[in-house]
């Protein structure tokens, strides 16, 4: 009996010691940058520029906006957790041919930007800043925001918080609390600090909003997209692509046809009027 009490101390101390790395070095679970140099030099295709954008804290923050020929508006893309705008940048292109510019943001600590990710609350401030330097040049009435895995949290929370014109979330997580505690059944959810919490969030998003899910989705499991149906306005989407997974979506060819569709159409296909060229709505709609 006494060996037993000794292996259960033990166990309890090993799982209190793990809730505590979980708990204190979350960033390192769940964000992984490229830095880059300051200096870098970007070769990507086509007309691009770099935006240099100054946090609330001095911080400075980095992103690319991609020029796209007779541009209809801006597509605002916020990336997943690993790597930085060299690699996503490839993903632009998909959306400059249908004529629209795309603003791709490093988070603190991804690529050139400074800093490091340490809050919730910080990254949601950074994402802010982001969106509102860019609103000068492009009005929200023609203005889409996109996010994609870790990126569709703060693109809900931005939608949530302004007036877009589209909401687009590739293999979106019903909230990050969730997904941890589907993945991890052990860790309690009060120890996730990044809960994200897209299910709250998406009901208060006015603006259309699609949704694309892969159903063999090995990272953010394909049932979270099928509960954030349930919370859909009655003109949301969901599209389901069939045998893909997390990675490579944007060169999915069923994506491909139906971004087509939602940004290459003169007014938007789920009844909100104009996505795109043509008369547009004032922004506060």
């Amino acid at each position: 009996m006494k060996v037993l009490v000794i292996l259960l101390v033990v166990v309890a101390v090993l799982y209190v010691a793990l809730c505590g790395v979980l708990y204190f070095k979350q960033e390192s679970l769940l964000f992984y940058p490229n830095q880059l140099r300051a200096d870098y030099q970007f070769h990507f295709p086509g007309q691009f520029e770099e935006r240099w954008i100054t946090a609330a804290d001095g911080t400075r923050l980095h992103g690319v906006l991609f020029k796209a020929p007779g541009s209809k508006g801006l597509l605002f893309y916020l990336h997943g957790n690993t790597g930085a705008v060299d690699s996503w940048g490839a993903a632009a292109a998909t959306y400059t041919r249908l004529h629209y510019d795309v603003f791709i943001l490093d988070y603190r600590g991804y690529g050139k930007s400074g800093g490091q990710i340490t809050s919730q609350s910080q990254l949601l401030s950074d994402v802010q800043t982001a969106y509102q330097h860019l609103r000068p040049e492009y009005p929200e009435s023609q203005t889409v925001i996109l996010g994609y895995s870790v990126g569709t949290g703060p693109a809900t929370w931005l939608a949530a918080h302004h007036h877009p014109r589209l909401l687009i979330l590739q293999a979106p997580y019903f909230s990050l609390r969730d997904l941890a505690t589907h993945l991890y059944p052990f860790v309690p959810g009060f120890l996730v600090r990044y809960p994200l919490p897209t299910n709250e969030l998406i009901t208060r998003v006015g603006a259309p909003i699609v949704l694309f899910h892969g159903d063999c989705d090995e990272v953010i499991y394909y049932e979270s997209s099928l509960k954030l149906k349930a919370l859909l306005k009655p003109t949301d989407q969901l599209v389901v692509l069939p045998g893909a997974g997390h990675n490579g979506m944007t060169d999915n060819p069923l994506y491909q046809r139906e971004i087509a569709k939602l940004l290459g159409a003169s007014r938007d296909p789920y009844g909100a009027g104009p996505l795109s060229g043509g008369e547009v709505e004032p922004d506060g709609i």
